[in-house]
């Protein structure tokens, strides 16, 4: 499988077909916006031009000098970004599925660290100010381990921990398994 380019410039041959105008055009009118915050650029081009989300904020973050959709080379590289403690409970939610399936691979996606079997992707953990978030992946699996998280904020598809939260390891392979299971289709999705 090929890995997408991170180079936003790949993705203005298909924006200028779609819109049929060329994109330095949407750069200069973007600049006459000038200085425009970037919901504002973003509602110029979704609204009045009827961009995609994904193209608007592709020209957007262009025209404001984001080159690249990839912010951080590696997962240390994201650590290095959090406070002492959230990297420590990071890094250590990590190790911990890493060391019961080492055939997953640690990756930087969406610009958050995630680990995937192959091209699928199987749990994912993200920062935010004051906690992290466990992300795993798959339908359903929060509602199978649901028992398990009393005490805890359940979102949609992930689950908020403290900053400082001591791993759980039961909790986190039942989550793995879970997608895993869904992966090799013994479990229901």
């Amino acid at each position: 499988m090929a890995t997408p380019s991170r180079d936003r410039t790949t993705h203005f041959p298909l924006i200028e077909r779609r819109y049929g105008q060329p994109v330095s055009l949407w750069l200069e009118r973007l600049r006459e916006l000038d200085d425009a915050r970037y919901a504002t650029m973003m509602a110029f081009l979704q609204e009045e031009h009827g961009f995609s989300r994904a193209h608007a904020n592709t020209i957007v973050m262009y025209a404001r000098g984001s080159g690249s959709t990839q912010r951080y080379a590696d997962v240390d590289g994201y650590l290095a970004t959090l406070t002492p403690t959230q990297a420590a409970t990071a890094r250590n939610i990590l190790a911990t599925v890493q060391e019961r399936f080492p055939d997953l691979d640690a990756v930087v996606a969406w610009n958050k660290p995630m680990l995937r079997r192959g091209s699928d992707y199987v749990f994912g953990i993200a920062a935010a100010s004051d906690h992290l978030l466990l992300a795993p992946w798959g339908e359903g699996v929060l509602e199978r381990v649901a028992p398990r998280l009393t005490g805890l904020i359940v979102n949609k598809k992930t689950v908020q921990i403290p900053s400082d939260w001591t791993v759980d390891p039961a909790l986190l392979t039942e989550m793995v398994t879970v997608r895993l299971e869904q992966l090799d289709g013994r479990a229901a999705v």
